[in-house]
């Protein structure tokens, strides 16, 4: 009977230590300071400053453009002009109405002011002559929009109507560039976006100009990204060059001085990716455990190598092979390296 005990409770033991998880072994590897890399690097393109499709504010019938591709024009020079016999009749009917209904105005408003009316005349009139004043105010309006003026001073980069063809309102008839200063213009990926602040020097290269390095400044970013997620960047040019012109392709460099900002340098094996986000595992020596932390990844380089950023320092521990099999906290066990001199363990 003792025996046959004595065997369950043998048993019952073996089937215990059988569904204990055994202890999972890792390699570790040191981590390295990483390279500081405070240059950001982005294809551009030369924009003038200012520039614009310009249109007629009314539609009609284009009379004469009086520019063509190329030309270069004044702030204020009149550059087409459009039909404008029906905006002048339009104009004159208005002028008549206007004076019919502020005599009839002055009328009533008089006789209110000796008592020869009521308040509700002398308010119909008044408010009527209102109507009339800004009823003439906007033909005369319409008729000066068939007049298309530069806004400001440079080149006709484009002519997209001729004489007498028919234009409706906004549409545009001719595109300008600007003779003001040039300024280069980038799209950024939201990962250099959100350190926008820590911008502090900007320079750029041009195929055309090798060899030289061209500062730049600052103008402004848009807020919102485009429809490929980017956000648009402008920087000016500090020096006035006669050889860059609108069109260029050019090279920026950014550089960024944030420095709080630390990276360290560990094996891509220790990256591990889950639902979207990197992790890297450090290895505790006095709990013989590891712990789970979150990354950011700032470069993969092609020597097998990762450069990340998050609370990673030098001379930690990361665990480079079997990632995937542990979990955080888990007491893990280190694997042996293999003697060069030793193979196999024989000696």
């Amino acid at each position: 009977m003792t025996g046959i005990l004595l065997g369950v409770m043998t048993s019952c033991g073996g089937s215990k230590e059988s569904q204990e998880k055994p202890i999972s072994t890792v390699k570790v590897e040191r981590v390295e300071a990483g390279e500081q890399n405070n240059k950001l690097q982005y294809p551009g393109k030369v924009v003038p400053s200012t520039d614009a499709n310009l249109s007629f504010k009314v539609a009609g019938t284009l009379k004469r453009v009086l520019v063509d591709v190329g030309d270069h024009v004044k702030a204020g020079q009149l550059l087409a002009v459009m039909d404008d016999s029906d905006y002048k009749v339009q104009l004159d009917a208005t002028k008549a109405e206007y004076a019919q209904i502020k005599a009839d105005a002055e009328r009533v408003i008089a006789l209110y002011g000796e008592g020869g009316t009521t308040a509700s005349n002398y308010d119909k009139a008044r408010y009527g002559l209102e109507q009339i004043e800004a009823k003439l105010k906007n033909h005369a309006n319409q008729l000066a929009y068939t007049r298309l003026y530069a806004p400001f001073s440079g080149y006709v980069q484009d002519k997209f109507f001729d004489s007498n063809e028919t234009v409706a309102a906004g549409m545009p008839v001719l595109s300008l560039l600007g003779t003001g200063a040039l300024e280069v213009e980038i799209n950024l990926p939201a990962t250099s976006y959100v350190h926008r602040a820590d911008f502090c020097d900007f320079n750029c290269t041009l195929d055309v100009i090798p060899g030289q390095t061209l500062p730049l400044r600052q103008v402004s970013i848009l807020p919102q990204a485009n429809s490929n997620q980017l956000y648009t960047m402008r920087l000016r040019f500090t020096q006035t060059d006669s050889r860059i012109a609108p069109g260029m392709a050019t090279w920026v460099t950014i550089t960024t001085c944030d420095s709080t900002r630390t990276v360290v340098d560990v094996p891509a094996t220790a990256l591990l990716q889950e639902g979207g986000h990197s992790y890297v595992y450090l290895y505790d020596e006095g709990k013989e455990s590891v712990k789970k932390i979150e990354v950011s990844i700032e470069k993969l380089r092609t020597n097998g190598m990762a450069t990340i950023e998050g609370d990673v320092k030098a001379g930690d521990q990361v665990v480079t092979s079997g990632v995937h099999h542990i979990s955080d906290g888990e007491k893990v066990r280190l694997l042996v390296p293999v003697s060069k001199t030793n193979v196999g363990g024989l000696l």
